[in-house]
């Protein structure tokens, strides 16, 4: 994954989130909450979700094979994919459900104290948690907005987990702030608001997750920024006249497939047309490293026009 970047960020997720739902269905045992048990299904969903997100990452470095000729890059979309699924179905519906139950028959919250400090706490571990994906993220955000990241980022581990953690902490407040009404103001009603808007919460991150990651598994072109810096390559190539058409197209995160079609200037014998295609690869993986398989035609102006 980019730079360990994401192995990092997903780790540290991880781990963060397998103590919290550990610490959170302890607070559930003692206070009987259905915010605290919302928040620990959510919590195991999301510890799960690292996991499939790790096993995507293995999946990936698959070497290709007759089957599979342009690798396995495209596992990692895949099972982001799934962490959505999972997240909306195991966090989402599950919490909906819960909340929606214990509007309709309340319940006192027993030993509230339990939830506040296990909430407090869960709260410093995914601030750490969000913290370490922020600053893995930030090298591939580079000047753009946190929402354009994750809308157009073709590594889909960071956007997940940043969503992930974000979510989380939301939840974490939502809950918090549902049981000290519902304990404040003897109102237990308010418990089941709280896990209500949880599960609307993970229930929209979900659904925007899926949205990317289907984009991403449909194939999404180079980002502007590597269709530019191709283009340039390619169009200050000594013997190149012009280009006809590009496409472009992401295997995986780090892998582009680009298929161009070139006006090469005229007079080139067949060794000089081999030379000119391999001076345009040299430079186009010079600035775009990822653009690995690469299928240059060569053509004629006044040919390609009439087709």
């Amino acid at each position: 994954m980019a730079a360990g970047g994401g192995t990092r960020a997903i780790v540290a997720a991880f781990f963060a989130n397998s103590g919290i739902a550990v610490a959170k269905f302890i607070g559930f045992i003692f206070t009987r909450s259905s915010s605290m048990l919302a928040e620990s299904i959510h919590s195991v969903a999301d510890a799960g979700n690292q996991g499939l997100l790790l096993l995507g990452g293995r999946l990936a470095r698959r070497e290709a094979d007759d089957q599979y000729q342009f690798g396995f890059g495209r596992e990692r979309y895949f099972w982001s994919f799934v962490v959505a699924l999972v997240l909306f179905t195991l966090g989402s519906l599950f919490a909906i459900y819960e909340g929606i139950e214990k509007i309709r028959h309340p319940h006192e919250i027993e030993s509230p104290i339990w939830a506040f400090a296990i909430l407090g706490l869960a709260i410093v571990l995914e601030s750490f948690s969000f913290r370490i994906a922020i600053h893995e993220s930030r090298p591939l955000k580079g000047a753009a907005t946190w929402w354009s990241f994750i809308k157009r980022s073709r590594v889909p581990e960071l956007p997940v987990v940043l969503l992930e953690d974000l979510g989380a902490l939301l939840g974490l407040i939502f809950a918090f702030v549902a049981v000290a009404i519902a304990v404040i103001f003897d109102a237990p009603v308010w418990d089941g608001i709280g896990t209500l808007a949880i599960g609307v919460l993970l229930g929209v991150i979900a659904v925007v997750l899926a949205i990317e990651m289907r984009s991403l598994l449909l194939g999404e072109a180079a980002t502007k920024a590597n269709l530019q810096a191709i283009t340039k390559a390619i169009e200050e190539s000594p013997s190149v006249k012009q280009i006809i058409h590009m496409r472009t197209q992401h295997l995986g995160p780090e892998e582009l497939l680009v298929g161009v079609k070139v006006a090469f200037n005229r007079g080139l014998d067949t060794a000089g047309l081999a030379a000119a295609i391999n001076e345009v690869e040299r430079r186009v993986r010079e600035v775009v490293p990822i653009a690995r398989p690469m299928y240059i035609e060569p053509d004629i102006l006044a040919a390609a026009a009439s087709e």
